[in-house]
């Protein structure tokens, strides 16, 4: 019922201003995703294993269940060698995503 109304209210809205609405769809949509990384992030600081990476930060999700999709790709990011530990511990991963995506 809540989903049918948000659709509703999202057509409305797409009709009166829709690049204002799309602008803001791209900011709740790079939030989340900012999000997902900063929870891998720290599950990687607080030395959860990456094959248990997923079921840890989507039990503790507070983003739509579609981003959950998004975690293995990120765990292979930050898991994956590329970010050291001393750069987990001193840069906000999850901030710089949200930038980046919101530059795209």
């Amino acid at each position: 019922m809540k989903r049918t109304i948000l659709a509703g209210l999202i057509a409305s809205f797409a009709s009166v201003g829709g690049s204002a609405l799309a602008a803001s769809e791209k900011e709740t949509d790079c939030a989340y995703q900012g999000q997902v990384v900063a929870a891998v992030q720290q599950a990687r600081l607080d030395r959860v294993k990456e094959e248990e990476v997923r079921a840890h930060v989507s039990a503790e999700a507070d983003w739509p269940d579609r981003y959950n999709n998004a975690i293995p790709i990120f765990a292979g990011w930050i898991y994956g060698g590329d970010v050291k530990m001393k750069d987990l511990r001193e840069q906000n991963l999850g901030e710089a995503w949200r930038q980046t995506c919101l530059s795209q």
